[in-house]
């Protein structure tokens, strides 16, 4: 069995927002590196914040609990936080969560860019 390696996290600027797009499963090894990007961008002062989702796999507790403390964050710098491209396998792990009615989740990419989203 292949040991899994660390998560790659790509963060990139598009039009004032800052892009978080981690790839691979979110768990406990993996979850310390999403933070600390999250946290960067957050300190970039982006206009809103997107986590394109579309390359996480499966996201276990701690990728949840990653994303809910950069919730916190986004309320405490009033920073709209936005979750997109959740696949079938990691939207069923925040509705089993309900964290589905707390999060901002647009379909894709171009939908969170929206500031309608």
């Amino acid at each position: 069995m292949a040991e899994k390696g660390p998560i790659v996290v790509n963060v990139r600027q598009i039009d004032g927002a800052a892009v978080v797009a981690p790839e691979g499963e979110v768990g406990y090894h993996e979850a310390p590196t999403l933070r600390q990007a999250l946290r960067e961008a957050f300190d970039r002062k982006p206009a809103r914040l997107v986590a394109d989702l579309s390359g996480v796999t499966y996201m276990a507790t701690p990728g949840l609990a990653t994303l809910v403390e950069a919730l916190q964050i986004s309320k405490r710098t009033q920073t709209p936080l936005v979750l997109c491209a959740l696949s079938g396998r990691v939207r069923a792990v925040f509705e089993i969560a309900r964290l589905h009615t707390v999060f901002t989740i647009a379909e894709d990419l171009q939908s969170a860019l929206s500031p309608k989203a």
